[in-house]
């Protein structure tokens, strides 16, 4: 995966910045080799053996531990929308609260399929349920960046 360079705005003029969906769909197509985009939706739930101060601040909407509940690996041309995302991943019937993604970059012109995105896309599962999430982008459901800490 190569969105390591993505997550973290430089004042490097040579560098894009990612500030919003539009904005990183429209790096994803410039990129030398076509890209797929790696997509984990997690929920934000208690985590296990939780305190009653825990508790407290997750329902008031702070805090708690992302758990990965749907994946999907899509080309840049089939997200240029992000409400459209949204909508399909409605279809599944799976609520979810923060989106990760990630890229893959192609080889000779040819984007990666879904059948290489398999072992990437478990290394990126892996990592967020490990909490090493600060390589990946994350937007909320309307699309906007989200700085998680």
């Amino acid at each position: 995966m190569s969105c390591a360079h993505h997550h973290h705005p430089k004042s490097v003029t040579s560098e894009p910045l990612i500030d919003s969906y539009a904005s990183f769909i429209a790096i994803a197509n410039a990129q030398q080799e076509p890209q797929r985009l790696l997509w984990v939706f997690a929920r934000a739930e208690l985590p296990n053996g939780y305190t009653e101060a825990q508790k407290q601040h997750f329902t008031q909407g702070q805090g708690g531990a992302l758990e990965p509940v749907l994946c999907v690996d899509k080309l840049p041309s089939e997200v240029t929308d992000f409400a459209n995302l949204v909508t399909e991943s409605a279809e599944t019937g799976i609520e979810w609260d923060i989106a990760f993604v990630a890229s893959m970059s192609g080889r000779a012109g040819i984007a990666p399929n879904s059948d290489e995105a398999i072992q990437p896309m478990r290394l990126m599962l892996n990592k967020i349920q490990s909490g090493i999430i600060a390589e990946f982008l994350t937007f909320d459901k309307k699309g906007e960046l989200v700085s998680l800490s």
